[in-house]
């Protein structure tokens, strides 16, 4: 029916299988998902150390992270990469990120 590889894959024939031809799709056909909660995370950075060099770290210790100034940021949604971004300043006293990259999934 459909060939080994993905490149042979048809999304009509499978629609066509399952009985549905229509070519719009309905805006309700998403509803169900709408509530359902992921975690977005926004990674400024990481860092590497031994666990005894993590013990003695203490209120006010400055940990490096591999990023700098300027550079873009990673956007994670459930630990999976979306997108790449930038820190802005949304008022006085919070931050927020803006989508500069969307990534396209490899699968």
């Amino acid at each position: 029916m459909f060939g080994k590889n993905e490149e042979d894959f048809d999304i009509d024939k499978v629609d066509a299988i399952n009985g549905d031809s229509s070519d719009k799709k309905n805006p309700n056909d998403l509803q169900a998902i709408y509530d359902i909660p992921v975690t977005v995370s926004a990674v400024l950075g990481r860092s590497t150390m031994p666990i005894n060099q993590l013990l003695k770290l203490g209120r006010g210790a400055v940990v490096e992270l591999d990023r700098k100034i300027g550079d873009s940021i990673d956007i994670l949604v459930n630990n999976r990469l979306i997108a790449r971004g930038e820190v802005v300043m949304v008022d006085e006293t919070r931050l927020g990120v803006t989508m500069t990259e969307i990534i396209k999934s490899e699968k």
